[in-house]
C-alpha cells in the first residue's frame, strides 16, 4: 500500500469552498480536489472527528452569515451561491443551525453594526 499525503483541515475546507463556487460541493469533488480517494477522505475526516457534510454545513453557514451582513443579495441569490436548490431550503437549513431565520439574522447584525458605528462616532467625538 502506498503512502498517501493527507490534506490538512484547512486544505479540505479550501477544496469545499472552491467546489461550492463551481456548484459541485460533493464528497467526490472535494476528494478529487484533495487528490485522494473518496473513501480515504471519509476516513481522514472521521479521524479528525468530522465529516464532509458537517464541514459543508459549517462552511455554508459561515459564508451565509457573511453574505447576509456584508451584501444586499437576496436570499434566493445567497441560496444559489451556496448550492441550495431554493431560498426555502436555505432558510430552513440556516434556521436549524443558527436558531434564527436568515432575514432576522440580517436585521439583527445590521442593527449591531449600526450601533457600533454610532458608538465609534460618540467615542471619537469625546476624544477630540
Amino acid at each position: 500500500m502506498r503512502a498517501v499525503r493527507l490534506p490538512s483541515s484547512r486544505a479540505v475546507r479550501a477544496a469545499i469552498i472552491a467546489s461550492l463556487r463551481h456548484g459541485d460541493a460533493t464528497l467526490d469533488s472535494t476528494a478529487r480536489a484533495c487528490n485522494i480517494s473518496t473513501r480515504t477522505l471519509q476516513r481522514h475526516l472521521g479521524r479528525m472527528g468530522t465529516s464532509h457534510s458537517a464541514l459543508l454545513a459549517e462552511i455554508r453557514v459561515n459564508v451565509a452569515c457573511r453574505l447576509l451582513v456584508d451584501s444586499s443579495k437576496r436570499l434566493s441569490d445567497i441560496a444559489k451561491c451556496l448550492g441550495y436548490t431554493n431560498a426555502s431550503s436555505f432558510s430552513r437549513s440556516f434556521a436549524r443551525l443558527m436558531k434564527v431565520q436568515p432575514v432576522v439574522y440580517r436585521q439583527q447584525q445590521l442593527a449591531r453594526k449600526q450601533e457600533r458605528a454610532r458608538h465609534r462616532i460618540r467615542t471619537h467625538a469625546i476624544d477630540c
